[in-house]
């Protein structure tokens, strides 16, 4: 697992998932959550609460591992040259 995270390619292509399902469950929450019109169940509405809370969450973890991944290829790339 610890090899998986070593290399900056796997965690760049990772945060770029993490960053399409943060904002996937956040575009999905404040729909059902505000805009949607229908009657939910009070689970699916407390879930689209929550994902209002999870999207943005993952959008930041997903934006900190970009970053860092892209240190890294900029860092490792710039050692390999030199």
């Amino acid at each position: 697992m610890f090899n998986f995270f070593s290399n900056p390619h796997n965690v760049l292509h990772l945060s770029s998932r993490v960053l399409g399902l943060g904002l996937t469950l956040l575009l999905i929450g404040i729909y059902g959550a505000y805009l949607y019109n229908g009657h939910l169940p009070i689970v699916a509405l407390v879930s689209m609460h929550a994902m209002t809370i999870i999207g943005p969450t993952l959008l930041k973890i997903g934006y900190v591992m970009r970053l860092l991944a892209q240190h890294r290829l900029a860092t490792h790339h710039f050692c390999a040259v030199a």
